[in-house]
């Protein structure tokens, strides 16, 4: 949400699964641990970073345990960069799109960014964690053909996970009909558009919609946006990768929900 971060719901969401999930990475342990919707099931870290990490424990009910960084690495993908602590944590609560609306009805501003077939877990990282960054309420996929949440995800996302719910969708165009008649302005990021993304109208609420890169947005997700926009450069290149186009239009749509 632009302008302030908005409150957790204090309503219990149900279980995406029960499948518990290694995440790992200090900033993304940490902010896993302090999670009170989450439970932690086992917490492995390397003794000689134990005075940096112990902090962490306080808010775990289970001992964690001094691992090799071989026993570390056996439990996480193939080249996950763990930082020395991995985490077993219970998975996140599933938010839906209606939960998202009826949260925006009690703020004055409000963020929400739309991701259209944009699929690699680097990219949805870090999508989040500027989405985190700049106080957005979720980020919104298409369930078909997007990843679920990984250690990958979360460890880009660098925390912003436990902050950013990634709510799952059938219809993007169906999702984007929900919005407007909540009283979002969908604005969606297009290189061919003739409208900068400076000179975006102003809305209390609104959503970033983005597409995957070198296919952009698909046709009825763009007309169904409100208007469209194109980060206008100067250099020798015309286009940037998603994820720091996310960025930069989150920081741009933050100062025009507060000016």
């Amino acid at each position: 949400m632009a302008g302030g971060r908005s409150e957790r719901r204090k309503i219990p969401r149900t279980p995406a699964s029960s499948q518990a999930l290694w995440i790992y990475g200090y900033h993304a342990v940490s902010a896993a641990l302090k999670n009170s919707n989450r439970m932690a099931k086992r917490v492995l870290f390397l003794h000689d970073i134990l005075d940096q990490v112990e902090p962490l424990f306080a808010h775990i009910d289970i001992k964690a345990e001094p691992a090799s960084r071989d026993q570390i690495t056996k439990v996480l993908p193939p080249g996950a960069v763990h930082q020395g602590i991995a985490a077993l944590m219970s998975p996140l609560p599933n938010i839906s799109l209606e939960d998202i609306c009826r949260d925006a009805r009690i703020l004055p501003n409000a963020l929400i960014v739309i991701l259209d077939r944009v699929s690699d877990p680097q990219n949805i990282g870090a999508i989040i964690r500027s989405a985190s960054v700049f106080g957005a309420m979720a980020v919104i996929i298409q369930d078909r053909n997007a990843p679920q949440i990984t250690g990958v995800i979360a460890k880009t996302a660098s925390g912003g996970i436990e902050h950013v719910p990634l709510v799952r969708v059938i219809n993007l165009s169906r999702a984007m009909e929900t919005l407007k008649k909540n009283g979002f302005w969908c604005i969606g990021l297009d290189s061919e558009a003739t409208t900068d993304l400076e000179q975006v109208k102003r809305s209390s609420h609104s959503v970033l919609v983005l597409g995957a890169e070198g296919a952009g947005l698909r046709r009825l997700v763009r007309e169904k946006c409100d208007e469209l926009v194109r980060i206008q450069g100067t250099g020798g290149l015309t286009s940037l990768n998603v994820s720091n186009a996310a960025a930069v239009a989150l920081y741009e749509l933050r100062q025009v929900s507060n000016s």
